[in-house]
Order: C-alpha cells, then structure tokens, then sequence
C-alpha cells in the first residue's frame, strides 16, 4: 500500500482532512513521519476497542511517544497482561471494518456539554489553549484530538500491545490512577515481526535482570527509590570505566575539579535554574536561608572560574568533574539505572572566547567520536534549537546555534534540527547512540552558553586589556555513569570487555591442593590491577565452573596438578569460544595488554 496518509504541512505533520495543495505528502511507510501517523491512529483504534470490550471505559490522553504508543484510562473491569490478547484480536476485527477516520471541530462550550459526563474529558477540555477542539470519529467511537490520523482503520493491521501499567492522571502522584495500555505499529507485517524479535531480545539484556545475576548494583526501598547501591563487581567496573575517561580527560587538557553537592538558593535563582528547574530540585533550610542539592555541576564551575582573573592567554579553560548531582524525579519514571535520583555525570565545561567555539566544539566531537568506537556505537547528532521557555536574547541564541551548526559542518557530519529542543539556558548537540540490537539511546551532549556568562558577570582581559564576556560550553559525554552503564549492560549483554569487566578471570582449582596457586596468581594479577576471583567452595568441579561462566567474565582458568607444576592455567576464552594452556605470567601480560586497550 503506497496511499498518501497525511502531509507535511509548514514544518508540521498533518492528516488529509487538513492539507491543503502543495502540502509535501506523507506515504504509507515506515518513514518517521508515517509512523507517528500510524501509531497515533493505532492509539484510538486500541482505545475503540477497548470500548466495545468494557464499555464503561473513559479515556484521557492517548500519545504517540518513543517506544510506539499509549492510552491512559479509567475502567471498572480487572484488565491483566492476559487481556491484551483479547483487545488485539478486537482491534483485528474493527481494522478489517476499515472505517473512515473523521475530524471535526467543536467549541469548547458545545464540547464541555458533549462530555458532560465525563470529568477526564472535562479536564482535557479545559487544557486545550484555543476557542475550539477537534475530534476525530471513527464508527461508533469518538475522542478529543489534535490529530493526526490515518483516513482509514484499514492502514491498521500490523499493530501489536506490548504491556500494561499504572499510571498516575496528568502524571500527579497525588491523583488517581488509570491504567495504561503500551503498543506498537508499523506499516508492514515484517518491521512488526522484527521488532517484536528486538523486544525479545532487549527482555534478555534487561540491565536489572542482568545486574541483579552479576550483583553489579542494588536498590533498597528502605533507604528510598531511585538510589543505587553500587556492589563491589559494579564499583569495579564503573571504577574502569571512570580511570579510562580521567585519562582521556587529563591527556586533552583538562583540569580536575570538585565542587559541593549544595549551595545556597541565591545562586540557582541567578542561574535561572530555580525558575525553570525548581520543581525537579531539592531544597532545604540552614541557618534560616534556603539552600538546593544541585541538579548541574555547572555554576560550581562558574564560581571557580571567577576565582582568579583570566587573560585570552589562558583560554580556553577546561574544567571536568565526576559530579554527583540530583533530580527530583517522579516514582513512575524511575527505571533502573536509566531513571534515578542521584546519579554522577562525566561532566566538563569549558570557557572560550567566542571565536574558539568552533575548535572547542569540533575537538569535544572528535573526544565523543573515540569514546562510543572503542565501545562499537554507531552514533547520529541532532542540533536542539530555543525552548519556549528560556534565558537570554533571540541575537544570542542566534549566534550560539550557528556555532554548533558550523563545528559539525566543518567536521563533515550530518545533522538533523530539534526545533524548541534546546535547554532553557542554550542551544546543544545531542548524540544518539545506537546499540546492539538497533535501540537508539540519547547520551552526549554539547550546549553553547552565552546567558549564565552575562548572569554571573564571566569576564576575561582580551588582548587590548578590555574586558571581555566568554563563552561556556558545558558538555557531558556518557551523560552519567548509572545510565551509560546500564546502556552498556544491555549493549553486550553482560559480556563486557576485557578493559571494563568488573571481573577478568575466575580461577577455579580443580582440588584443595591447587586453592594455594590460585591464591598466589590472584595476588599477582592483582598488583597489575587485574581483578580476579577464586571459585574454591565445596562443590563439584562442573558446578564450579558453571558457576564461573554464569558469571560472563572474559576467562575462566582451570588449575590442576599439570599447571601448578608447570606454572601454567588451563584457559577458556568464552569470547572466542576456544580453550588452550598458557604460562602464567604470559596470560597475565595477555589480560593487561587486553585492559590497555580500553585507553583512548
């Protein structure tokens, strides 16, 4: 079916009861644009069925985000995980109806008065900006909607429910909660079948699952949601991973800093943080005066900027910091290590004159180039313009994006534009990593910054001994660890690297008389910052070693009576699949060449 579905009409996506001529079409396909056509129709056509099913349903809000689509609603029947099947086989059934999908408008006293009845849609009503309200009909079902959708039910065959949650009414964890059904759709049977098979397949890599089987961190309700507990396996690995970014750091010219993880609210209100930013804060009294947890590392750098007096000579100033920050974030988001409370970013800042950002862009973009390499991410980057809420003149904005848009079209990279995706303070880059399994992940960010420089009275001496205002580019490449992280977790599986895995090789005596060696080489490898583990319990050499390759370290290495007298290890290489002896300190010199190669 290559039918036009919809348009692209001034910049946005419309439907073809909107479009006028000239209007770029929208094929029935795959394309970014169709998809959100598709699933927003495949929301209402879920949100249908559901009504035939339970017909005293009502429906709040049914959005098209990134993971396919979701329906929140209010309903008096018990639906479980069980039921999905059966709304499916009904969404089937009204599909291959193929109703006319159409819209019309309404004004807000005449649709006040059509939804008497139903207080979500009352609600809604009363959010929508405007004199008027458009919905869409399709059958005997209706709802409140921009749009936009497909002309027909017809397009909505490869549709497929994928779970079921709770969700709190407008987000508000003091308000009811309604129960939300998730979905996909595609155009076609086969992009359907192929990412059910990624949703198969990213079920295995679940970080959690996998953390939980590694015991690389934990979370404690008792000490409160949201916050990790890194046990020592995970420490080990995040400690490896924090060494080889210090490294690269040091190596391009950064300095260390540290800064307090609280400061005095004055500081967060000339930042503009508390205005845009107050709500995710947390803020305490002390002394009589209100203080907040940060949320950014950056005005500590600020304030140490500002210590002593800067000449050009001296920019640009590069600051980086592993800062411990936190978000107040709501309980239904958290997820893991994607979604906490407190969490550190490898974070930087630097401090330029104006004419240098092209050079320090383009040098943070060659840094993010060899990070997400060494780890096997194919990665894309996207230029965020001005919020609609946000600091600052639109000339500086202007200038600020035009900066970013120059560093990578110097660099010869490819770029797409998120209008109004920018932070409140400046525009940015955002790098979007592709995993394993073809999931897309938001990490690296660049953001240009000429406001929080005028804010906090920034300076410099230029070459004719006037003072300047520089430019801050504040940028974090793996955007935290707790998330990078679980993106790594899930990218490999668990299979980490030789460079970051928490464990290199567990060693496993075959007899009590072997333990001693063992003991000796772990000593060893440990003093050349190899860390490994001695699996000795009294249990059988099978089990021992099942145990071991549960454990999805690089090595597992048998030690019996041949290698203790030859100072051999017997190893098996679960990345190569093979088996084979080696000397001892032969195979140490092979794991720290193999740690060496982590280094960028």
């Amino acid at each position: 079916m290559s039918e036009v579905i919809g348009y692209i009409k001034d910049g946005e996506i419309c439907d073809t009861q909107s479009a006028q001529s000239g209007d770029k079409e929208i094929i029935f396909d795959n394309s970014k644009e169709a998809l959100e056509i598709i699933r927003h129709s495949a929301a209402h056509l879920m949100a249908q069925a559901i009504k035939e099913l339970y017909p005293n349903s009502q429906f709040f809000v049914g959005p098209v985000v990134e993971e396919g689509f979701y329906y929140d609603f209010r309903t008096d029947a018990k639906i479980g995980e069980e039921d999905l099947k059966k709304i499916e086989k009904k969404m089937k059934e009204l599909a291959k109806k193929k109703y006319e999908i159409e819209k019309y408008t309404l004004s807000k006293d005449e649709a006040l008065e059509k939804f008497a009845n139903d207080d979500l849609k009352q609600r809604l009503i009363k959010q929508i900006p405007g004199e008027e309200v458009s919905i869409y009909k399709q059958g005997d079902f209706e709802d409140l909607c921009r749009g936009p959708h497909v002309p027909s039910t017809g397009f909505l065959f490869n549709v497929k429910l994928t779970k079921l949650a709770g969700a709190y009414l407008g987000g508000d964890e003091n308000s009811e909660m309604l129960t939300r059904i998730y979905g996909i759709a595609f155009a076609d049977k086969d992009s359907l079948k192929a990412h059910m098979k990624m949703l198969e397949e990213a079920k295995k890599r679940d970080h959690r699952k996998i953390g939980n089987e590694l015991d690389l961190f934990m979370f404690s309700e008792e000490a409160g949601a949201g916050l990790p507990f890194w046990l020592p396996k995970g420490a080990r690995l995040r400690g490896r991973l924090e060494q080889i970014l210090w490294r690269a750091h040091r190596a391009r010219g950064y300095e260390p800093v540290r800064g307090p993880e609280i400061l005095k609210s004055q500081m967060w209100q000339t930042s503009g943080h508390y205005a845009c930013y107050g709500e995710n804060m947390y803020l305490t009294q002390i002394d009589g005066q209100e203080y907040g947890l940060k949320p950014m590392n950056c005005i500590g750098h600020i304030l140490m900027y500002k210590h002593s007096g800067k000449s050009y000579r001296d920019l640009p100033i590069k600051f980086f910091e592993y800062g411990v920050v936190h978000r107040h974030e709501k309980s239904g988001v958290l997820h893991g290590l994607f979604r906490v409370r407190e969490f550190t970013q490898d974070d930087a800042h630097i401090i330029c004159t104006p004419e240098q950002i092209k050079d320090v862009v383009l040098e943070v973009v060659d840094f993010i180039e060899k990070i997400m390499s060494k780890f096997g991410f194919k990665y894309e980057m996207e230029i965020s313009t001005k919020p609609e809420k946000a600091i600052g003149d639109d000339a500086v904005w202007e200038m600020a994006t035009d900066g970013l848009k120059d560093a990578l079209n110097s660099y010869g990279i490819s770029y797409g534009i998120d209008e109004g995706g920018g932070a409140f303070y400046g525009p940015k880059i955002d790098v979007k990593i592709t995993d394993a399994i073809g999931r897309k992940w938001q990490c690296a960010t660049i953001q240009v910054d000429f406001n929080l420089p005028e804010r906090f009275e920034m300076e410099y001496t230029d070459e004719n001994n006037e003072k300047k205002q520089p430019v801050m580019v504040h940028r974090a490449i793996l955007g935290s660890f707790e998330r990078f992280i679980g993106i790594l977790t899930e990218h490999y599986a668990g299979e980490f690297p030789t460079f970051i895995a928490p464990t290199q090789a567990i060693f496993v005596p075959i007899a009590e008389t072997h333990i001693e060696y063992a003991k000796e080489l772990a000593k060893e490898f440990s003093a050349n910052e190899i860390d490994t583990e001695i699996y000795d319990k009294n249990d059988s050499l099978n089990k021992r070693i099942r145990l071991a390759e549960k454990q999805r370290v690089p090595y597992v290495v048998i030690i019996g009576d041949e290698e203790v007298a030859n100072n051999t290890v017997a190893i098996r290489d679960r990345r190569k699949k093979e088996q084979y002896n080696i000397k001892a300190k032969d195979f140490m010199l092979q794991l720290v060449n193999e740690i060496k190669e982590g280094e960028l």
